[in-house]
């Protein structure tokens, strides 16, 4: 099991309450809805858009009761490896925490590619020195510096400590909120500015569009359980704040479509629509760049949140002998598996050279991986309800077996939204090409693992 068994290997309970619910909050409010909020109105329209949001969010919402209460029953580092690898053995465990952790790379990748899309609203003269063309973007030396800047910077603050990770999220977190209510109140005291004539509904290609973007922009109320053997709090306690962390986020991102797509603003894929609409609501360059800014705040609270969950997954998966062991250390001072961030620092490193035209592509391949994970999760649930009923479970999912049920459906449901035929089906080379790589390179360290455990036997 995925328990800790000396100090080399075990984490510190640190986070409270209030900590648990802005990293989960805080990851799933990031930057996705600065961004990517004028490619919904434009693939969905308004109405569109609320419905792909709503639907999906029931699905998202259903799963994670599922999760609430494993993460109660099973506080281990690593969340998704604990639950899985309970029911199912070590092998399955892999899989699904092996794309979960893509899920989390995607999302830290996003960001340090999102970082100097922000700067550059805020500066277009930012650009300098051109250096290649990827998929029409030309990537620029000062996008690259600074997307990887930043990663070395959240990087250091997460080995430096989860609690002080928790503390930066908790005050960039009051910065989100107070951008949203910017843009809220500009569209309620600007009523007459709205723009009810713009077309409401694309159809349901449209909506299957954005649907396949939810579980990437919920994605981060499972930053809680994989965090959750350095949570100080009672073992309930777990569950309701990772279920509170979720229909915040639903209520957040609701308003945010309404007010995007009623402003009298562009709405194009590329342009920072949110930004855009509280400029215009306000008639005010300022108030648009407070948006850009709090976003950029966003950033830090998805960036640093990913690298928690990323960083505990690998860390789970080298303590249970399914990576490298050195991804299972513990730093002596910090009490962070710092082997295992460094990793995933890393890979955010190299994201900026890919430009921003490959956050289309990092959105939904990472959506496609985490909602692989999602199932597993729910036939877990489902699993040890049958074979383990006697276990505690200090939070209890409303519904029991029926919520697992409908939650394995929904993960089904979404999943077949990224298969070829669906209207928002995966595209290659770029999508199924980066999941390849992910997988192929998984299945090369399950086989070392198995090779490993055989020669000891």
């Amino acid at each position: 099991m995925n328990k800790p068994t000396d100090k080399k290997t075990s984490l510190k309970r640190v986070l409270g309450r209030f900590d648990v619910v802005s990293l989960g909050f805080g990851a799933m409010i990031g930057w996705g809805w600065v961004i990517l909020a004028g490619l919904w109105i434009s693939q969905a329209g308004v109405l569109g858009a609320s419905l792909a949001f709503f639907l999906g969010s029931i699905a998202i919402i259903v799963i994670g009761l599922t999760y609430a209460e494993l993460a109660s029953a099973l506080p281990f580092a690593g969340g998704e490896h604990a639950y899985t690898e309970r029911a199912f053995g070590k092998t399955v465990s892999f899989i699904c925490t092996w794309s979960i952790i893509f899920g989390y790379v995607s999302v830290v990748a996003f960001e340090a590619i999102a970082l100097p899309v922000a700067v550059v609203y805020l500066f277009p003269e930012f650009k300098i020195a051109p250096l290649w063309v990827v998929a029409g973007y030309t990537v620029h030396a000062s996008e690259v510096a600074l997307g990887a800047g930043g990663a070395i910077l959240i990087t250091m603050i997460n080995i430096l400590g989860v609690r002080v990770a928790a503390r930066v999220q908790s005050v960039v977190l009051v910065l989100i909120l107070l951008a949203g209510l910017v843009l809220l109140s500009g569209g309620v005291t600007s009523m007459n500015a709205m723009h009810f004539d713009q077309p409401a509904w694309k159809g349901l290609a449209g909506v299957f569009s954005v649907i396949v973007m939810v579980p990437f922009l919920f994605v981060g109320f499972d930053v809680i359980p994989q965090s959750a053997e350095e949570i100080d709090a009672p073992k309930r306690e777990i569950g309701r704040a990772l279920v509170q962390s979720i229909i915040f986020a639903v209520i957040f991102y609701l308003l945010i479509v309404f007010a995007v797509g009623l402003a009298p603003a562009s709405n194009d894929s590329f342009d920072l629509a949110a930004a855009d609409a509280a400029g215009a609501y306000w008639n005010s360059r300022t108030a648009a760049q407070f948006i850009v800014i709090a976003g950029i705040g966003g950033i830090l609270t998805s960036w640093n949140a990913f690298l928690i969950g990323g960083s505990r997954a690998v860390f789970a998966l080298a303590r249970s002998g399914q990576l490298p062991a050195f991804l299972g250390k513990v730093h002596p001072n910090f009490g962070t598996p710092w082997p295992a961030i460094l990793l995933i620092g890393m890979l955010s490193v190299f994201a900026p050279m890919l430009g921003r035209n490959a956050l289309v592509w990092i959105v939904n391949a990472g959506g496609f991986s985490i909602v692989v994970a999602y199932l597993f999760v729910a036939a877990a649930f489902l699993k040890l309800r049958r074979s383990e009923p006697l276990l505690e479970r200090p939070y209890k999912t409303p519904g029991g077996v029926l919520t697992g049920v409908a939650a394995l459906i929904f993960s089904i449901a979404l999943l077949a939204l990224y298969l070829p035929g669906s209207p928002a089906a995966l595209q290659w080379p770029h999508e199924w090409g980066l999941l390849a790589v992910w997988f192929g390179s998984g299945l090369l360290f399950l086989l070392m693992a198995r090779n490993k455990s055989e020669s000891k036997k």
